[in-house]
């Protein structure tokens, strides 16, 4: 069992339906990536939908992740966790670089993805925006059941973008996404993602990207059922603002409605700081520092075990502490 921080590499699923990955290698460093390798998946267990085993983190040693948790899930995850939540470690973390704007999609939540899907959780997710840029959430009006299916099968692009609320963010910036609401990420943002640890997209608009929407786009339940999914109840202002940050220099990044899925704090280090014990993960935003004793320069990704303990870091940066719900 691993009792110190573990350094991991890029984990960066192939041929993915988008284009992006570059502003990716130009923080983490390395061999350029192809054009359709815009995401990178961090410390993750769990599997690209419909392809089991990619997507996965491999330990140092050889081992998958998950099957290192659930051998020893005190020892990762630590004594409350695994009493409130088992072997889960309830987090998938990715860095994602937006080539071409996202298409307007939607992620279950976690009734709908236990009744139709048979999985764990749904999908509520969190953005912490390093590049700044344009993103799109929530409804801005009403939408019917039949004009949503029509705008699908029309593959009306403006007319489903029209619908959404458009949100300029900056560094700093975080972004709370429910499960349900629609949105959609723009060209040239790059971010910082939490999420419940799922893989599951409905997908509105496919057009221009490379992906089979009619066919892929529904999670093999069509679309009659999977819209069933997305909420068709605008969001005010208000609302909007609610799940919107700004400008977080130090503390928690997210609105307060997400830690009951996940949290992200901003951990600026001038010297010397600790980070309390118990499973993070970690991506050096800035700076050159060492976590743990380990080197850590701008780009690197960690993974914290809870045997770990409290753990020092010397130097001056910034880091992003990414970590599951609180028991």
């Amino acid at each position: 069992m691993p009792e110190s921080p573990i350094v991991l590499p890029s984990n960066r699923p192939a041929d993915r339906f988008y284009r992006g990955g570059r502003r990716i290698t130009d923080l983490r460093g390395g061999a350029p990536a192809g054009e359709h390798e815009p995401e990178d998946w961090i410390a993750s267990t769990t599997h690209v939908f419909g392809a089991p085993g990619l997507g996965e983190t491999a330990l140092p040693d050889g081992r998958p992740l998950r099957a290192a948790v659930e051998a020893d899930p005190v020892g990762w995850l630590g004594e409350a966790h695994v009493a409130a939540f088992g072997a889960d470690a309830k987090l998938l973390t990715k860095l994602l670089d937006a080539g071409q704007r996202l298409p307007v999609h939607a992620h279950p939540d976690g009734a709908f993805a236990r009744e139709h899907l048979g999985h764990a959780h749904g999908k509520t997710e969190a953005w912490v925006i390093l590049r700044g840029g344009t993103v799109h959430l929530g409804l801005r009006r009403e939408a019917g059941e039949e004009e949503l299916r029509a705008l699908v099968d029309g593959q009306r692009t403006a007319d489903l973008l029209d619908l959404l609320h458009p949100i300029e963010v900056a560094p700093g910036d975080g972004v709370l996404v429910p499960a349900g609401q629609l949105h959609a990420i723009g060209e040239g943002v790059l971010l910082l993602e939490v999420q419940e640890p799922e893989d599951l997209s409905i997908l509105l608009e496919w057009d221009g990207f490379a992906i089979d929407g009619a066919a892929e786009g529904h999670l093999g339940l069509g679309f009659d059922t999977a819209l069933q999914a997305v909420s068709r109840r605008p969001l005010d202002d208000p609302e909007v603002a609610a799940l919107v940050t700004r400008g977080v220099d130090a503390g928690s990044v997210l609105p307060a409605a997400a830690d009951a899925f996940f949290t992200v704090e901003r951990v600026p280090v001038e010297g010397a700081a600790r980070l309390r014990a118990g499973y993070a993960v970690v991506l050096v935003e800035d700076g050159d520092l060492e976590v743990g004793g380990v080197a850590a320069p701008r780009g690197t990704t960690l993974l914290i075990p809870a045997a770990a303990g409290e753990v020092p870091v010397t130097g001056a940066g910034v880091l992003l502490v990414c970590r599951p719900p609180r028991p």
